[in-house]
């Protein structure tokens, strides 16, 4: 009740009227019944666009430290994130990775939608990177549509490091900086269900994996680099070119 009267008089009003954003491909994602929504993630503000851009609740994963804050702050930042439908989830790896497969699980055997970041983390520089493969795992355990969400220009519009959104964009060659309006695309559902009981096959998941991300990128028109976006990061934090590295096969993280 709390999500429903939040999202539906607070959250989704006062976005749609400041930064009005544009959903194309709504029709894809079914009135009822489950489906795993996967998508791009360029921004902190993505978990807040693409919740609002559908009647439907859609559950999202969310970093546990969100939600144990201290004080009053600690408190409404909690608040926040419940009503725009994210759970609190330890994604630290190993036994937590687990709970947040099974978590999902969970609500998408209730019929619901389930949103999930493949790459595992905000992209470093506005490009589409490497999808996880626990993604793949729940798509075929799960047996539901899988469908491609495209987050446009959130980057922009809430650049890295930045709480604050800037509503002016300036981009190479231009004199004059641009209104950012964000974009959610919903893609055509994908089915995987030709992998049936083939979810511990390591082949199948990065195939399945791949086959997401090759949706996305082809939704969104964001170059593809072949590396995890943490080991991106790792580079870009020592000062060094993530180019190069791909260029040279070392794309893993370390």
């Amino acid at each position: 009740m709390l999500y429903l009267f939040l999202r539906r008089f607070l959250v989704a009003p006062l976005v749609k009227l400041l930064f009005r954003p544009k959903v194309t491909g709504a029709e894809h994602v079914p009135t009822d019944g489950p489906a795993l929504l996967v998508s791009n993630h360029l921004a902190f503000c993505d978990s807040i666009f693409l919740p609002v851009s559908i009647p439907r609740q859609i559950v999202f994963p969310a970093k546990s430290e969100y939600f144990t804050g201290p004080g009053l702050k600690g408190k409404l930042v909690a608040t926040f994130f419940r009503s725009v439908g994210q759970i609190p989830i330890d994604r630290s790896g190993g036994r937590a990775s687990l709970a947040a497969l099974n978590t999902g699980l969970g609500i998408l055997e209730k019929g619901g939608l389930f949103g999930i970041y493949p790459e595992g983390t905000r992209s470093p520089d506005g490009r589409l990177y490497k999808g996880k493969t626990g993604v793949a795992r729940m798509a075929i355990v799960a047996g539901v549509p899988v469908i491609p969400v495209a987050m446009i220009d959130t980057h922009k519009l809430q650049p890295a490091g930045r709480m604050k959104p800037t509503l002016f964009y300036r981009e190479k060659g231009r004199l004059l900086p641009r209104l950012v309006r964000p974009g959610v695309a919903f893609g055509e559902p994908l089915d995987f269900s030709r992998y049936e009981g083939m979810e511990r096959d390591r082949f199948v998941l990065r195939s399945v994996t791949d086959e997401i991300m090759y949706a996305l990128m082809d939704l969104s028109g964001q170059e593809y680099v072949d590396m995890y976006a943490d080991k991106a990061k790792e580079l870009l934090k020592a000062g060094e070119s993530i180019d190069e590295h791909v260029r040279l096969g070392d794309t893993k993280a370390s």
